[in-house]
């Protein structure tokens, strides 16, 4: 990818250049150079690897944890979900704020409950919410879906958005997780793009 700035004038002089009628505008010219330059980016982020994406500084948890340690854990270290390992730290579960939430008694955020909802709800029964009792065996998804570090961004987003989770973890060859891609690091991936191509060309004015 050339990294010099074309401007107007050198979309002038390639147009002159070709030495044969073409019925576009420079105006034209930028504009495609633009939009395609902008799909170029999209492409090159979709491939970039797992590997280089995920968060890799994963704290997890073990079935017979208590869920008032894995609570803590949550919110001393600002995550939401945990994977499960057993003794070969091999993954077998993930524990959520939503399971958390539910083992207290309180609504956890649902497709027909908005957030402020859920909020209002945490707020308004605080006065009936007990710390929660059990180990983390009890609450866990067994159920998950994976992902492999050798698999792109394009890959990560069609399983999440298919169905509908928040996060999903990576693991190696040996079952073992190595990261996590969550809606964070997406969004995150999404202003980057948004930073380092803005600005490549210039708009057309139309004067």
């Amino acid at each position: 990818m050339y990294s010099t700035r074309l401007t107007r004038e050198d979309f002038d002089h390639a147009l002159a250049g070709m030495g044969t009628y073409i019925d576009v505008t420079v105006d034209d010219l930028m504009e495609i150079s633009n939009r395609a330059h902008i799909h170029a980016s999209i492409r090159e982020k979709e491939s970039l690897l797992v590997e280089r994406l995920m968060t890799s500084s994963l704290h997890t948890v073990r079935p017979e944890t208590t869920l008032s340690t894995a609570a803590h854990a949550m919110v001393t270290m600002r995550i939401s979900g945990l994977p499960v390992v057993d003794q070969t730290n091999k993954l077998i579960g993930i524990i959520t704020e939503a399971d958390l939430l539910r083992a207290i008694g309180v609504p956890s955020h649902h497709p027909t409950h908005n957030l402020w909802q859920t909020l209002e709800a945490m707020f308004t029964h605080h006065a009936e919410i007990q710390s929660p009792e059990g180990n983390v065996a009890s609450l866990m998804t067994t159920d998950i879906l994976t992902i492999r570090p050798e698999h792109t961004l394009h890959d990560a987003l069609d399983i999440m958005k298919k169905n509908r989770i928040k996060r999903i973890i990576v693991i190696n060859d040996a079952q073992e997780p190595v990261g996590m891609i969550t809606r964070s690091d997406l969004v995150r991936v999404f202003f980057d793009k948004i930073r380092t191509s803005g600005d490549d060309y210039p708009t057309p004015s139309g004067n």
